[in-house]
């Protein structure tokens, strides 16, 4: 027998193409009220560091999401109630005013997003009502799984090849066909908040593309990358790119705010296979949906030591220090080492960077600076478009030593990196517009130049520190 009626909670699900939590409601309530909160913690909030929580660059595509998300349930004559502050307070008095039985969410598994589920399950109960969890974020069901998630592998590789040969990717849910069907009576919608009402002044855009939020966003760029432009077929061979919009998929945003569904983009990628062929590189747009699904399986099992010093391995590396005066110079894009400046400048203006670059900052971070890697953690929590709490505390556990890795640690050469794959500069100038009369002999070193008066207009630093094994 169906409830009179039920919330619809969208959280980092912006979506209606296989939104569980949304199927769900439609199926056992008659009326549904579909509701987004942007979390003031979330969204004005600063790290224990004391960078914002949510940088212009996100908190843009988030509120383009949402807007999308908005205008297609519009379309199914569906308002999307929209408010700022504790979704933990705010769903509770709008269940009690509309007489609600349920709340439909999809699950989160970190620890502030948890702290929000369990207590908006304690205010509801006050009220006599529920949440019903669903799935939203990964590929693999956890119950299909071929282990509990407490034992669950703590090497990529082992996990890869357990899921692989056991476990199946069940279908994507469609957009529900009786969605149309249901009628929802009106209720204050909200006016959307604009990037002011977030914190953040209005900016110009200075990338050389645009990651634009929203469900409608994310299915074209997918169609963009697999059957438009059949740069699938060449993904391995470009995915450690730099410059343009071509050499990697640009999903991953989508995927971190739920715009996409990982199994949608699995159903595609098998799509495209059948009508294409298969090849090294369309598996590899699957595997980088797998590393997904394994960091967010290491926050399961981890929990909170995603986040702490010691990492999954419980073993902090104590020589690493909190110097501001350096790290500033790293986050600003001013070390005087031409290939970590020039990504993280890209991030600081456009809130992107290639996985190439972050591996390479994280590790001249981490390696050489000898700075304690929640620095650059947080930092890039707070800047980038894409951050997903699993993947992005999951990747600096690795660099860091400190996670899912059979290696002590990740140290990468970060002039050698430089020359391979950016070897005549393009990128460097790009980003570092007062290198752009140097050579490509001198690219990656301008600190080996002689003459240094005829180094561009004077203002790129000396290097902040050299490592003996660059060349």
């Amino acid at each position: 027998m169906k409830s009179n009626s039920a919330i619809v909670w969208f959280r980092n699900d912006l979506r209606l193409h296989d939104n569980e939590a949304l199927s769900d409601a439609l199926k056992h309530a008659e009326r549904i009220i579909p509701i987004y909160v942007f979390d003031e913690r979330e969204m004005l909030g600063r790290t224990s560091f004391g960078f914002k929580k949510t940088g212009k660059f996100r908190a843009n595509f988030i509120l383009e999401a949402v807007q999308n998300l908005r205008d297609n349930l519009a379309k199914f004559n569906f308002p999307l109630i929209v408010r700022v502050g504790k979704p933990e307070e705010i769903i509770p008095e709008i269940a009690r005013q509309e007489k609600t039985s349920w709340v439909y969410c999809n699950r989160e598994r970190t620890s502030e997003e948890l702290y929000v589920q369990d207590t908006l399950e304690l205010n509801l109960w006050a009220i006599g009502q529920e949440v019903r969890y669903s799935r939203g974020k990964m590929l693999y069901y956890t119950a299909d799984l071929p282990f509990p998630v407490t034992h669950c592998p703590d090497t990529f590789s082992t996990f890869r090849k357990e899921v692989e040969r056991f476990t199946p990717i069940r279908e994507p849910l469609p957009i529900p066909d009786f969605l149309a069907n249901h009628s929802t009576e009106s209720l204050e919608s909200g006016e959307m908040p604009n990037l002011s009402d977030l914190g953040h002044a209005e900016y110009d855009h200075k990338g050389d593309y645009k990651i634009s939020g929203g469900e409608d966003a994310g299915k074209k760029e997918l169609d963009y990358y697999l059957f438009q432009s059949k740069l699938i077929s060449k993904y391995k061979e470009t995915r450690n790119g730099l410059l343009g919009r071509d050499f990697s998929s640009k999903l991953s945003a989508y995927l971190s705010h739920g715009c996409l569904s990982p199994k949608y983009i699995y159903q595609q990628i098998k799509s495209y296979e059948a009508q294409h062929g298969s090849n090294d590189s369309t598996y590899w747009l699957f595997f980088e949906l797998l590393w997904r699904d394994f960091f967010r399986l290491m926050g399961k099992k981890h929990e909170n030591k995603i986040f702490q010093a010691g990492g999954t391995k419980e073993n902090p590396d104590l020589s690493l220090s909190v110097h501001m005066e350096t790290f500033e110079k790293w986050a600003s894009g001013k070390t005087g080492v031409p290939f970590i400046d020039a990504n993280m400048r890209e991030l600081n203006y456009t809130g992107f960077m290639s996985n190439r670059g972050r591996q390479n900052v994280a590790s001249f971070l981490v390696h050489d600076l000898k700075l304690n890697w929640l620095l650059g953690a947080e930092y890039m929590e707070s800047l980038l478009i894409d951050y997903d709490p699993c993947s992005n505390y999951g990747n600096w556990n690795y660099i860091a030593g400190v996670g899912s890795d059979t290696r002590e640690k990740r140290h990468f050469n970060v002039v050698i990196q430089s020359k391979k794959y950016d070897p005549a500069g393009e990128y460097i100038k790009r980003w570092i517009p007062e290198l752009a009369d140097v050579s490509s002999r001198h690219i990656h070193r301008p600190d080996l130049i002689k003459d240094r008066p005829n180094l561009g207009d004077h203002t790129y630093p000396l290097p902040m520190m050299i490592n003996e094994s660059w060349c």
